[in-house]
């Protein structure tokens, strides 16, 4: 079904209440393993059809964030999915307690009964007032970006609308938006740290309510991580530290050379060469036609999930100025349709989202038709191998997004990736520092950005823009407010799509196989299983950046 003609209603409270307490009294009522099964896909079934609901409600109300029919039905989900999850957590609890669980595991799979155990510690009934409120304070930042009102040259943008001077070629251009930039994020600061202090309190208050030193270990649970600790997480970032920001140094030292530049400025970050960053030769629409010729030619798969997503107008990546900033897939499981969501800049950023998301919702598609929902629920760094990947996947059609200025693009692509590894791991690791710390000011966080900075992105010279300097660029990371300890998950799956990069270029239909093993393997294993079976070498595993550092420093 189209988009526009899907119909939406209300998810309502007491029939919610009142299904789940069945499907409760049926699973613990169940006479066989068989029997147990069946009511699970009962209540997969029920659940798969209100969660399209409430995701039909989240898209719409992403699209216009000004529409007051959506922004209720926002604000009303905002209080009732805590309540949701408190019916879903007593449900899992009948499941992981039936007497037929070890055919029940062999239906529904070990990862997901992990994935259960993990859930019981990050829920309680008695933490449902606090995740509303954390539901609220989210919204609040959530719009507040998205309306962003910065004044340049007499007239008014939003962050995505801004892009494209930020961005320009001209380098006093870049500048004074980015100065417009700094200003509005300086007559907002004080608000967004009074949103972040009562975020990191309350998720802290969560964290004591359910026994934890602090929020640090129950945001571990709440990401699944299901098969690795923070310990791990720490000596990946240690490798980063050791072997890639040194080679990330290399390449900043080289794009200053090509802009003629003796340092690299903030907003210099972005700009990778003296004429201009690569040219996208097709608007909005053709940028969508020539994704379908691309995707066509890639695979017999990718061609047919690239007609049923055009085909069904599965895309809203137009730029709005009420529009929530942001790109993301998210899945719609009554129509089995993956939709993905962004604001398109008419820049080379453009390809990046058609080609990022589109590795999201090609593993969608390709798993749409799952028994049951478990076996495609996959956790975060796994899922952005899927959309990291697919990005260098489609380096071979990349002429037809920017014709002359295709290999710029590569090499721009490229090095883009590689500064963002260390960037991710510094917002990674001021996370762990700030729940860590909860009682630190909002200037105390403030000051451990800046230190980061000199550790992570040392090359980088803020001083102009005094908002940013004075460490406030976290405040620009969504992320950080609305999934905490999320973004290590597109780093450690960076680092998995750089070894795709290096296999494809030995030998293209080989890693194109592997590739699909990761998709058809998530939510059936866990993340360090799914690699081994690609081959491809773990990210914790000592030894494992230096390796990659090797192999790409050969490809600058």
């Amino acid at each position: 079904m189209k988009f526009s003609q899907m119909p939406y209603k209300r998810v309502e409270k007491e029939s919610a209440v009142k299904a789940y307490e069945e499907f409760i009294k049926q699973m613990k009522e169940a006479k066989s393993g068989e029997e147990a099964y069946a009511v699970h896909k009962k209540k997969d079934d029920f659940e798969g059809d209100i969660n399209s609901d409430i995701t039909l409600a989240e898209i719409r109300h992403g699209i216009d964030t000004t529409d007051e029919f959506y922004e209720k039905e926002n604000d009303y989900y905002d209080e009732f999915l805590p309540e949701l999850s408190s019916l879903q957590d007593k449900y899992n609890r009948a499941l992981y307690d039936s007497p037929y669980r070890d055919y029940l595991v062999s239906k529904i799979g070990y990862v997901a009964f992990k994935n259960l155990e993990l859930g019981f510690k990050s829920f309680d009934d008695k933490i449902v007032p606090l995740l509303q409120e954390e539901n609220a304070l989210t919204s609040r930042y959530s719009k507040l970006i998205a309306n962003a009102k910065i004044q340049y040259k007499g007239e008014e943008y939003n962050l995505s609308g801004i892009f494209k001077y930020t961005h320009s070629k001209d380098r006093e251009v870049r500048k004074e938006s980015w100065k417009s930039v700094n200003d509005y994020f300086n007559s907002v600061t004080e608000e967004i740290d009074e949103i972040y202090d009562k975020l990191v309190k309350n998720r802290t208050k969560q964290a004591k309510e359910l026994g934890y030193k602090n929020y640090v270990e129950l945001g571990y649970y709440r990401m699944q991580r299901n098969n690795y600790d923070k310990n791990q997480v720490e000596t990946f970032r240690s490798q980063v530290k050791k072997a890639f920001v040194p080679f990330v140094g290399k390449i900043e030292k080289d794009i200053a050379d090509r802009l003629g530049l003796d340092k690299l400025t903030l907003y210099d970050l972005g700009m990778y060469f003296k004429e201009g960053n690569p040219s996208l030769i097709c608007d909005d629409e053709q940028v969508l036609l020539a994704g379908r010729k691309m995707y066509e030619e890639l695979s017999p798969e990718t061609g047919e999930f690239m007609d049923f997503m055009t085909d069904n107008e599965l895309f809203d990546i137009k730029a709005r100025k009420t529009k929530e900033q942001g790109g993301y897939m998210t899945f719609i499981p009554r129509y089995k349709s993956p939709f993905i969501f962004g604001s398109f800049t008419g820049t080379f950023d453009d390809v990046g989202l058609i080609t990022h998301e589109c590795g999201h919702a090609f593993q969608g598609y390709l798993k749409r038709n799952v028994e049951v929902s478990e076996h495609a629920s996959l956790t975060m760094e796994t899922a952005e191998i899927h959309s990291m990947s697919m990005e260098y996947f489609t380096y071979k059609w990349m002429d037809l997004f920017f014709g002359k200025d295709e290999d710029r693009y590569k090499k721009t692509h490229f090095e883009d990736s590689c500064i963002f590894v260390p960037y991710g791991c510094m917002v990674d690791e001021f996370q762990h520092i700030v729940y860590e710390k909860p009682e630190m000011t909002p200037a105390e966080r403030k000051a451990v950005w800046k230190e980061l900075e000199k550790e992570y992105r040392p090359c980088i010279d803020q001083s102009e823009l005094d908002f940013f300097e004075n460490g406030g660029y976290w405040q620009r990371q969504s992320h950080i407010f609305s999934s905490p300890f999320y973004y290590i998950d597109y780093v450690l799956a960076s680092v998995c799509a750089m070894q795709f990069k290096v296999l494809m270029d030995k030998d293209y239909k080989d890693a194109w196989k592997k590739y699909l093993v990761v998709c058809e393997e998530a939510g059936l294993k866990y993340f360090t299983e799914i690699l081994e079976d690609a081959g491809l070498l773990s990210p914790f595993k000592d030894g494992t950046i230096e390796k990659l550092v090797e192999e790409l420093g050969k490809k600058l």
